[in-house]
């Protein structure tokens, strides 16, 4: 090189380690590695006030301010990566990244217990909220959570609770409301893994209300308030669109089991409807069913609105595994159903027919996802807003929503999303990006695959038990 020229950039192996993305941020071509070569100038990089927010012990670099030149004077504007994809991104993308991830880093410092929280669940839960400090702990009962939550506040924190929304005990809402203590209520996001919860395999999508569970039509919640009231403009409109195509693209829904389903019999003339089963003790149906209740009596209520119908019912697989509430006999459901399929994934039931029958499950938002008539016999969180033939009306909606609107404020403005290979915070379209990628998934340690196989073979002998009518709880 001629004098005065400067030497190639070279970056320490340490800095390779600690930002594994750093190429990214040199799009016309990465400091080299290993031995530094004569004369290179040496690349450290620093984020300046573009610092991305720690989640627990993890920090990753979303703008960098780059050295150049021999005096390792650095650019006046950052340099943008996507920490996934490893690839350049626009200062626009950046920045609204790095906002999101400063305001749910914010979010996550103002809880000072979680209650609720299953034992399996409680790793996943609290990197899903990390933040630069200690954990919250998990609080054994209310009371040490609203204790906890009370030393809190004295110290002029906000003293949160994020409480599991379908074990938190009743009257909660009330007493944290007469301590004067915020509540988020926590359950299951709408796209949530690659397997069942009832196998262990944690979420990640989470939603987190504020105001009520989504799932309960006696109060409004966050979900119903941003459906009722945000005015969804054109690029928000846009990205819910393109994220509907890629999931229907990938076949993707809420567990992803990625086993086919059996195909359905001929049926000439005949329209096909999917009668979706449902957990029957799960508190969607306790708190959103109207006068059907059961998975029979599901059944038996489009029988008679469809007589002509081919009825294909479809069992949930929390319920075939034997450990949860809802089974119907293959017989009894037969004298209403046309055919029953157990197994496999749902998404491969969508393509067989023409309309979905739920009481709240969350099959039939996916089915809107897919351009089917839906019709609901409970009040789910996506009726009453003119997308679906409504049985039992939810009070309060009726403004009138496109599809993209009601999947705009579902899977992108509601939940918030772990990406599960890096722990970080990220959008659904990462998300997207992992749930067709089964091995992007942590394997679970071969003492957690020992006891799923221990703990389905025992829910075989409980379905057996429902079959024979010797046990229904």
């Amino acid at each position: 090189m001629s004098d005065g020229e400067p030497g190639p950039l070279w970056a320490p192996e340490a800095v390779w380690q600690a930002i594994p993305h750093l190429a990214a941020f040199f799009p016309e071509g990465p400091p080299r590695r290993g031995p530094r070569p004569a004369g290179a100038v040496e690349s450290r990089p620093d984020e300046g006030p573009w610092q991305a927010p720690r989640f627990g012990a993890r920090r990753v670099p979303l703008a960098l301010l780059r050295p150049q030149g021999p005096h390792l004077v650095p650019h006046l504007v950052p340099h943008w990566a996507d920490p996934w994809r490893h690839a350049p991104i626009s200062a626009a993308e950046g920045e609204a990244l790095l906002a999101d991830w400063r305001r749910q880093a914010a979010e996550n410092r103002g809880i000072a217990a979680f209650l609720g929280m299953a034992g399996w669940k409680r790793a996943a839960i609290a990197a899903a909220f990390a933040h630069d400090g200690p954990p919250a702990p998990f609080a054994a009962t209310e009371a040490a959570a609203l204790a906890l939550a009370a030393a809190a506040r004295a110290r002029g924190e906000p003293g949160a609770i994020a409480a599991w929304a379908s074990r938190a005990a009743p009257g909660l809402a009330g007493r944290r409301a007469a301590a004067g203590i915020p509540l988020l209520w926590v359950e299951d996001g709408f796209l949530r893994s690659v397997g069942l919860g009832v196998d262990f395999i944690p979420s990640a999508s989470l939603a987190v209300d504020a105001l009520g569970p989504h799932y309960d039509p006696r109060q409004p919640s966050a979900l119903e308030r941003i459906l009722a009231e945000e005015a969804f403009d054109a690029p928000l409109l846009a990205r819910a669109a393109a994220l509907r195509r890629a999931i229907v693209a990938r076949g993707l829904t809420k567990y992803n089991l990625r086993r086919r389903p059996p195909r359905l019999p001929a049926s000439p003339g005949r329209r096909r409807i999917l009668v979706v089963g449902q957990v029957e003790d799960d508190a969607s149906i306790a708190l959103g069913a109207g006068r059907v209740r059961t998975n029979l009596g599901l059944l038996e209520a489009v029988r008679r609105a469809e007589p002509e119908a081919f009825l294909v019912f479809r069992p949930h697989p929390d319920v075939e595994t034997g450990y949860r509430r809802g089974y119907v006999p293959r017989r009894a459901a037969l004298r209403c159903a046309d055919a029953v399929v157990a197994g496999g994934d749902i998404g491969g039931l969508f393509a067989e027919v023409e309309a979905v029958h739920g009481i709240t499950s969350l099959a039939g938002f996916e089915a809107l996802l897919r351009g089917l008539a839906v019709t609901t016999w409970g009040m789910p969180f996506y009726a009453g807003w003119g997308l679906t033939t409504d049985m039992e009306p939810p009070p309060r909606r009726g403004r009138a929503l496109s599809l993209d609107a009601l999947v705009a404020g579902a899977l992108i403005r509601y939940p918030r999303y772990l990406d599960p290979v890096s722990q970080l915070p990220c959008g659904p379209e990462l998300l997207l990006d992992r749930l067709a990628d089964r091995a992007a998934w942590p394997r679970p340690s071969p003492g957690r695959r020992a006891a799923v196989l221990g703990w389905r073979y025992m829910g075989w002998w409980l379905k057996q038990c429902r079959r024979f009518g010797l046990w229904q709880r």
